[in-house]
């Protein structure tokens, strides 16, 4: 799984993670919307994340937490007017992780595929919501899309895609924001690659 980083943010390295800690933190759904909205919009106070995500002020307040004792989120000081005022940023810009690397861990095997299970049923809930409503938006309708292709790969060869396919979604995450005054919204793009049967 990987996550990249904002366009307004510096390059720096993907974390990988491997500990069951941060595994777990991610395979909460509150809290995974947490991330996602740190990504989205960049730093955030713990009500800016209650408002974003429809949770309670003291429940974002817990996830982040959580998130932060998993090492996934850190406080951002420097952004607070004042001391009561307490603002939180995404520790990595981007995660990765793979179970091989941690097969002697159950624990952490376990919540990795919690973890990847939320991701794709997140997913797939996002899919459903847009092409109920993909109406609404006809100039987001012309433009979205959706690929499925049958390829015959080895493991080598599906590693090398992906890492094409996640080096191609980072250049655009990274890209300068044309300064053109057109409006632009959030997108998500999102990619898997595995064996299966027709």
């Amino acid at each position: 799984m990987l996550m990249t980083q904002r366009p307004d943010e510096p390059a720096a390295p993907v974390r990988t993670v491997t500990e069951a800690k941060a595994l777990a933190a991610l395979a909460n759904p509150f809290r995974a919307r947490i991330m996602d909205a740190l990504k989205v919009d960049g730093p955030s106070t713990a009500s800016g994340l209650a408002r974003r995500t429809g949770q309670a002020v003291g429940s974002a307040s817990h996830h982040l937490k959580v998130l932060r004792d998993a090492g996934l989120v850190a406080e951002a000081p420097e952004l607070a007017k004042d001391r009561r005022e307490r603002w939180w940023r995404l520790v990595a810009p981007g995660l990765r992780w793979s179970r091989q690397e941690f097969a002697d861990d159950t624990a952490a095997v376990a919540a990795a595929q919690a973890a990847e299970a939320l991701g794709a049923q997140r997913q797939f809930e996002r899919t459903r919501a847009w092409l109920a409503n993909a109406e609404s938006a006809p100039e987001w309708d012309a433009t979205a899309f959706a690929t499925q292709s049958w390829l015959h790969l080895s493991p080598a060869e599906l590693d090398e895609l992906g890492a094409e396919v996640l080096e191609l979604l980072a250049r655009w995450s990274r890209r300068d924001r044309p300064d053109d005054d057109v409006e632009r919204e959030s997108v998500l793009v999102f990619a898997r690659g595995f064996p299966a049967q027709p």
